[in-house]
């Protein structure tokens, strides 16, 4: 008994050393302050012939990282920087503030172990020494890449292969997510090797006919355009047709007319991913440009992006997270070198989330309630329609929930298996627009519990 226990201490000595010792340890970020958990980050060959490498980013939680899930968080475009819009801006420990970083305070590794990849090839520090396949990248292939990525991850960190995972993230992440997940279900059935637990999407693209022309009624509704725009915005020519075209090389003349009259009234002024902003527009929420080609030519490059942009740049900051530029001169919040198949934004995954519904997984579909680039209206039509096919009774009525005092968003849940839900005053980026509601949010989607109600709050 005695020897068992002797052996016990030994092993956890061991991988406590292991731990102080790993390659990937960040020692310190310029001009970070003092934390209480470790920070890793790198690199994993993604092919045999080391040609492609994905660049991650972890952090462990808080507080007793070993007995808390592992959480994969991806951010959209396709082609933006999971550690430079998610780590660094929304759900992330640290924020840049020019030469220093600030502690987020409602930072996601207060729940969990957090897993920032970037993710296609192309992406952020991600790199190809083959540049070709930067121009053959699809939705399929950035399945595969991702899930032999974790596999290797693993590799570098056994002692959270077996611990549960979630997959998070937000915009394309709507392609991405489900296709991961339904990756994982399948190589599962050969062999247990990823331990899913469940699947959380914000603001997603999900189905480019509901969610695109959803647009029209949201800038209708926010009185963003008139009554005969509108009328123009959803019979000569509607979002989904307008963006099918835009990537076609042919848009119409009535289409050209339709977004003209549209971007009149909406104004450069008004940011499309939070629609009560100032002027002063963060574009690291450009995130989704590529499924509004139109707003392009109407980015400001000011506030957040700038400071992660200044930061991640920096020679010493680059050194201390093991990252190297290869085949960019610099760091891109967006990236300038993928090419990927935007032909793809019109493939359905709301399909690929119905499948994973019906293998158990816990899906979680939320909306910040002031972004217009995929309002809240499409994805609650999508979550109702799919809950409808599969037979799912409603668990908890379309109710308030509460962040404190304050009145969080609303939530339904369908056979306690599919929920949908708001953030109240939230942007494209909720957690960056509102960082305590969606803590709150994310605590109960990993606890699996409902989301606080008025009898409940303090």
């Amino acid at each position: 008994m005695a020897m068992a226990i002797l052996f016990l201490i030994l092993g956890c000595f061991a991988e406590v050393e292991s731990m102080l010792s790993h390659p990937d340890k960040i020692t310190k970020l310029p001009g970070q302050p003092t934390l209480q958990f470790q920070q890793f980050s790198g690199y994993v060959t993604v092919d045999d012939r080391k040609q492609r490498a994905l660049f991650y980013y972890f952090v462990e939680a808080e507080k007793d990282p070993s007995s808390k899930p592992l959480v994969l968080w991806l951010n959209g475009g396709p082609g933006c920087s999971s550690i430079g819009v998610g780590a660094f801006s929304e759900n992330g420990p640290l924020r840049p503030n020019g030469q220093v970083l600030d502690r987020n305070e409602y930072s996601w590794n207060r729940e969990a172990n957090m897993l920032y990849l970037d993710t296609p090839i192309g992406v952020g520090f991600s790199y190809s020494t083959n540049t070709s396949e930067y121009g053959t990248v699809n939705d399929e292939i950035t399945a595969r890449v991702n899930i032999f990525f974790l596999q290797r991850w693993f590799l570098k960190f056994p002692q959270y292969a077996h611990t549960p995972l979630f997959i998070t993230g937000e915009s394309y992440a709507g392609h991405y997510v489900p296709q991961l997940a339904k990756l994982m279900i399948k190589f599962n059935k050969k062999k247990m090797v990823f331990n899913l637990k469940g699947i959380a999407l914000g603001n997603p693209l999900l189905d480019f006919t509901t969610d695109l022309n959803s647009r029209a009624e949201y800038f209708w509704s926010h009185g963003l355009i008139t009554d005969s725009t509108y009328n123009m915005f959803t019979s000569m020519c509607n979002y989904s047709q307008y963006v099918r075209e835009y990537y076609r090389d042919n848009v119409s003349p009535v289409c050209s007319r339709a977004m003209s009259q549209v971007n009149r009234e909406t104004s450069r002024f008004v940011d499309k991913y939070d629609v009560t902003l100032d002027v002063c527009i963060p574009s690291v929420l450009s995130q989704s440009k590529f499924i509004a080609p139109q707003q392009n030519a109407e980015r400001i490059d000011v506030c957040v992006e700038d400071e992660i942009v200044n930061y991640l740049n920096r020679k010493d900051v680059q050194k201390a997270l093991h990252a190297r530029l290869v085949g960019v001169r610099r760091w891109d919040v967006c990236s300038n070198i993928l090419d990927y198949d935007m032909l793809n934004l019109e493939i359905p995954t709301i399909s690929i989330v119905g499948s994973l519904v019906k293998e158990g997984i816990p899906v979680l579909i939320y909306s910040g309630d002031q972004d217009s680039v995929i309002p809240l209206t499409g994805s609650r039509t999508l979550v109702n329609a799919l809950a409808q096919e599969l037979g799912l009774k409603t668990t908890v009525p379309y109710r308030v929930w509460f962040e404190g005092k304050q009145v969080g968003g609303w939530t339904q849940v369908y056979g306690n298996v599919l929920s949908f839900a708001t953030i109240r005053g939230a942007s494209h980026e909720a957690p960056f627009s509102k960082p305590k509601r969606s803590l709150v949010l994310f605590k109960s989607f990993l606890e699996g519990i409902p989301l606080p109600d008025a009898t409940v709050r303090r």
